[in-house]
């Protein structure tokens, strides 16, 4: 079997050819638009699609949402200076996953009694024995 580069593959479908052009005039207009915006705003903005000449922004908050919106009309100047004629833009906060920090692990305190049992029974059995091994550990990590 001949080996193919990845580009061969996804020239070879009709589909997949539009969806790699596709791909590569977003990345195109997410570079224009990184180069328009001041660096603040570019950060926070990624071009997530293209509908016909309507442009689609995401925004990481509902504040810069409203500057980006605000600046709409000097970006479809300035994009169409560049040679990319669009119609409209869209600016839509996108909402991340909200997950709340994990909790600190619980601190277990062994007294020194049982911390110098644990080590005495780790003594006592085999040194290639995984409960010695686990019990050195816990020993080590408690102290």
């Amino acid at each position: 079997m001949a080996a193919s580069t990845i580009n061969n593959y996804l020239n070879s479908g009709d589909s997949l050819s539009r969806l790699q052009a596709h791909a590569g005039r977003l990345l195109r207009l997410q570079r224009q638009l990184a180069d328009l915006l001041p660096d603040y705003l570019s950060s926070a903005c990624k071009v997530a699609n293209l509908k016909g000449d309507e442009l689609v922004i995401h925004v990481d908050s509902a504040g810069l949402a409203v500057k980006l919106r605000q600046a709409v009309p000097s970006l479809l100047a300035d994009f169409a200076h560049a040679g990319v004629l669009l119609r409209d833009i869209k600016v839509k906060v996108s909402v991340r996953e909200y997950r709340p920090p994990t909790p600190p692990a619980e601190q277990r305190h062994i007294s020194d009694a049982a911390r110098s049992r644990l080590g005495e029974l780790a003594a006592s059995l085999p040194a290639d024995s995984p409960l010695a091994a686990a019990l050195k550990r816990l020993v080590k990590s408690a102290g």
